[in-house]
């Protein structure tokens, strides 16, 4: 009993309890196969109608969410957030499986927006309750786990589609299961008293500011009124004292309290502006001329890499679909999800000099995720398509890695945090902009092979952009370290020079005072 309330007490309890919310929040076996239900029987949907009408639907629910999320998670302190992105999720599977239409998947598209804007509260709950010598475990533990899940419901779902096992809808009740055992989870995470922007010294602060406690006292009984909190009244039979034992009027005790709550709201409110203006400061000031160019790099690639995914099933389709092909995206989606993280993980025990060459790398690899979105384009075979997305998104994710962890050697917690938001905020917006040219049936409406087309000709731009600054940069650093090797060389001789010079002048000097001591000792006594 005592190794069970230890355990409860320390950092391994909320990490177990969130690592299980998020294995089974993130197992979706119907995931890789969104696109054939859609356009199955089941739902009868056109891929034309999926890609134009319903789709871009998500990105800008996304885009409107997204930033009040934000502040909502560290206002709310983390818990409720995580428990709403379960419910969100619940929602989301449950219209799924029973509505029908164009409409209700719309609908369905808002629902999962939320689901997505609420995924910083699980990455952020974590570290509000832990100590920070821990922050390394239990990111690697919560990251580790919903890649595991995510790789998990891409075999579960492509098993059960390739050996006939289970049906779209039945897949999507086996869905309905396991986000109500995340949700249920949830609701068991401890709920934390501080939060890195609105609550970082709540406990003090509502002890130095609480009002003096008072007591109502019934002059009869001399006992505290009920509970022992204070009820005025207006019978001469129970007035009011406070500590110092001396009468309070009951009518001016209302009053008084009404003021304290205007004064408490005011102060609140007053609170919450101080935290948006201080929090607009710190992100104004996080952007150094170097994270410039790694954020840079980071929204316009995560613009790039969300569109593909959020298109490539419908490339699959419209590619496997005239090869009468078997559907192999959920094995897909594992491998590529395990080759991520190899490429990843490999990142840390690389030894490069990335402020040098990490633009470079940016550019070139950039380079690489390009040519594989033409590769999926042109080429119109669906191994190649298969192999070229696997490709792409490990690139993605071994540049991702490097970005973010460039980015988060120079910046504390909370400023991170700001960078993180921002970023991916500007991703949303270029991707928003995209999407309503590109995609949507009242813009250009393309099909998408121009689609992929415009994705990949995007990429060379993000390559010829880093390729070029890559290169300056190079220079620059050669240039300099040449020009500081020339003035150490310089400066190395002169000082030879002068020690020279030096040495001379002081054998000069020992020679003379050798031939006056021979003199003095020549001359006769």
């Amino acid at each position: 009993m005592e190794a069970l309330c230890r355990f409860r007490a320390g950092w391994g309890y909320p990490t177990a309890l969130l690592c299980t919310y998020g294995f089974f929040s993130s197992v979706k076996p119907l995931e890789p196969f969104l696109i054939p239900y859609l356009s199955g029987p089941d739902k009868n949907i056109t891929a034309e109608q999926v890609n134009n009408q319903i789709f871009p639907v998500w990105t800008y629910s996304y885009l409107v969410v997204l930033i009040p999320v934000f502040l909502l998670t560290d206002y709310l302190r983390y818990k409720p957030v995580v428990i709403f992105q379960g419910v969100n999720l619940l929602v989301t599977s449950g219209l799924l499986l029973w509505a029908q239409g164009v409409a209700a998947m719309q609908i369905m598209e808002v629902f999962y927006s939320v689901v997505t804007a609420c995924e910083v509260a699980y990455f952020s709950y974590i570290y509000s309750v832990v100590d920070l010598q821990h922050y390394q475990k239990v990111t690697a533990y919560c990251r580790s786990v919903q890649l595991l899940g995510y790789t998990v419901g891409s075999v579960l779902g492509q098993l059960m589609v390739s050996f006939s096992l289970m049906s779209y809808q039945g897949i999507l009740v086996l869905n309905l299961v396991l986000i109500s055992i995340a949700l249920v989870t949830s609701c068991f995470l401890p709920m934390p008293q501080k939060s890195m922007f609105f609550h970082r010294k709540q406990g003090v602060d509502d002890a130095a500011t609480s009002p003096p406690v008072q007591t109502s006292i019934n002059e009869t009984t001399g006992e505290p009124a009920s509970n022992g909190v204070m009820e005025p009244q207006l019978d001469r039979s129970a007035r009011t004292v406070d500590r110092e034992g001396h009468e309070r009027n009951p009518e001016i005790l209302r009053n008084q309290d009404i003021a304290a709550c205007n004064n408490t709201a005011s102060r609140d409110t007053g609170q919450c502006f101080g935290v948006l203006l201080r929090l607009w400061r710190e992100f104004l000031q996080c952007y150094s001329k170097q994270l410039l160019y790694w954020s840079l790099w980071w929204a316009l690639a995560t613009c790039g890499y969300n569109q593909t995914v959020n298109y490539v099933q419908v490339l699959w389709d419209h590619v496997g679909g005239s090869q009468n092909f078997a559907i192999y995206n959920g094995g897909v989606e594992a491998v590529s999800n395990l080759f991520s993280a190899a490429m990843a993980y490999a990142v840390g025990f690389t030894k490069v000099n990335w402020a040098t060459w990490g633009e470079l790398a940016l550019g070139s690899f950039s380079g690489l995720g390009a040519a594989s979105l033409f590769l999926m384009t042109f080429i119109g075979n669906i191994w190649v398509c298969y192999v070229a997305y696997v490709i792409f998104k490990c690139l993605y994710m071994l540049l991702i890695t490097i970005a973010m962890f460039q980015i988060a050697a120079d910046l504390s917690i909370e400023r991170y945090a700001l960078v993180f938001g921002g970023n991916n905020f500007v991703a949303l917006v270029l991707q928003t902009v995209i999407t309503a040219i590109v995609v949507d049936s009242r813009g250009l409406s393309l099909k998408i092979i121009p689609q992929f087309i415009v994705y990949g000709s995007y990429f060379t731009g993000i390559t010829i952009l880093f390729l070029l600054r890559g290169l300056y940069t190079v220079v620059s650093t050669r240039s300099r370290t040449n020009v500081s090797q020339t003035q150490r060389e310089d400066a190395l001789s002169t000082w030879t020079a002068v020690d020279i010079d030096a040495g001379r002048k002081l054998n000069a000097l020992a020679r003379g005072t050798a031939a006056q001591s021979q003199e003095v000792t020549a001359q006769p006594k």
